[in-house]
């Protein structure tokens, strides 16, 4: 079916090379989506891009395709040819295998350099020659610290997820790693959203980039539901689960708000169900790389995370979010419930709001121009009364004191009227 009849582009189209779209229909890549087939003509065209797009539209296909086409051979470039700037370990192992798998029937060799792994396993893999590097800009520096990786010969370098590298305080050493880069390179920037300290990174080390923005003007994932629960503190846990036994999700994240949150969640949540696993910052590497090849394995179906998760890790089959702590910047909510909905897949997503985050709640509301609609959990209490023994046992993921008593609106599972809700 030609794509005027289909209505679609056709990877064809691109004129790519037959390697790649072998690779690509072994992929059951069936047409590029809208980043795909936009970035992916400039790119190959040589110029720098700076590709505005939210997570989960194909992004990393985008950039990984460019590389692939215009690699060149060993025998003329004995050096890393490609670098992949990420800011998170979970990423630098996608985007790792998001290019081996493209890369399929082609003598590629694509390296993940990131921390909480040895560092004398990573030389050993360098001395195999790899073309294309994915690292973290932390380890990354490291390795060029100890001339184990060299950039003399980067024709590509690619800055992906570049806002939230920049948010995580990564500026200082992703400047160093430009500057040792040769200045001939091609330079694609990959971001979300393009902040100030984005524009002014691309203005000092890009060459005059062509914008290209796939992001829509509704910054939420349309194919979402999107609901909130006014919940006490104290009966967060318990409408989990309920929550959980109700909707019964095929792939679930429960975002909490702090690392010790998390492990509480996850360790009461295991005392019911083996399907669950769990992840944060201080987890060691190898734990963390357990928990994600179990979730994105279907052998747990729910994830107990913090934001380390809340970009650019894609699971397909994942179709509940749910924030048991409301998060603290509204972008960090886009982010998080970006994890359903990839590709245009139908999901849902979950906020827990005690009585005193009304506000916050408006807020997000007016970042993402959408009213969230209310749920409620049949015969179930969302606040209940505080007396000597209603504390004991119940599950907060912070240490902050006891709210105060909420009215009486809010008993016998009614949520609170917010009045403001400016749209």
């Amino acid at each position: 079916m030609s794509s005027s009849e289909s209505g679609k582009a056709t990877f064809d189209e691109l004129k790519l090379s037959q390697e790649t779209l072998a690779a690509l229909e072994r992929a059951d890549y069936e047409h590029p989506s809208p980043i795909q087939a936009g970035l992916i003509p400039v790119a190959l065209q040589g110029s720098d891009v700076i590709g505005q797009a939210r997570t989960g539209t194909g992004k990393t296909a985008s950039f990984a395709i460019p590389i692939l086409e215009q690699l060149k051979p060993r025998q003329e470039v004995r050096g890393i040819q490609a670098l992949i700037l990420v800011p998170t370990r979970e990423l630098a192992v996608q985007v790792r295998e998001e290019v081996e798998k493209l890369a399929f029937g082609r003598q590629v060799t694509c390296l993940a350099l990131y921390g909480g792994k040895p560092v004398r396993g990573q030389i050993e893999k360098l001395r195999r020659n790899p073309q294309i590097i994915v690292g973290t800009p932390g380890r990354l520096l490291d390795h060029i610290g100890r001339r184990t990786v060299l950039l003399d010969h980067i024709s590509m370098l690619v800055l992906d997820e570049a806002d939230r590298m920049l948010d995580i305080g990564f500026r200082p050493d992703i400047e160093k790693i430009l500057r040792r880069c040769p200045t001939t390179r091609q330079t694609l920037l990959l971001s979300a959203t393009i902040p100030p300290p984005v524009e002014r990174l691309a203005r000092q080390y890009m060459r005059d980039p062509q914008k290209l923005n796939f992001s829509p003007k509704d910054v939420t994932v349309d194919t979402i539901d999107q609901y909130y629960f006014t919940v006490d503190g104290r009966r967060k846990f318990e409408l989990l689960v309920r929550l959980l036994k109700r909707d019964q999700p095929k792939q679930a994240i429960v975002f909490c708000k702090t690392k010790k949150g998390t492990d509480r969640i996850y360790h009461r949540l295991s005392k019911s169900t083996k399907l669950v696993a769990c992840i944060h910052g201080d987890m060691d590497q190898n734990a963390r790389d357990r928990a994600m090849a179990s979730f994105r394995q279907g052998k747990a179906r729910i994830l107990v995370a913090t934001d380390v998760v809340g970009r650019g890790i894609d699971v397909t089959s994942i179709s509940h979010i749910i924030n048991f702590d409301i998060p603290h910047f509204c972008d960090d909510y886009i982010h998080r419930v970006g994890r359903a909905g990839r590709m245009g897949r139908e999901g849902i997503a979950y906020t827990f709001v005690t009585p005193e985050e009304g506000n916050e709640l408006t807020r997000i509301e007016i970042r993402i121009n959408v009213q969230l609609k209310r749920d409620e959990m049949d015969r179930f209490d969302a606040v209940e009364e505080l007396d000597s023994s209603s504390s004991q046992g119940q599950e907060s993921t912070t240490t902050e004191p006891a709210p105060p008593a909420p009215p009486d609106s809010l008993r016998r599972g009614r949520g609170p009227r917010r009045h403001r809700r400016a749209l």
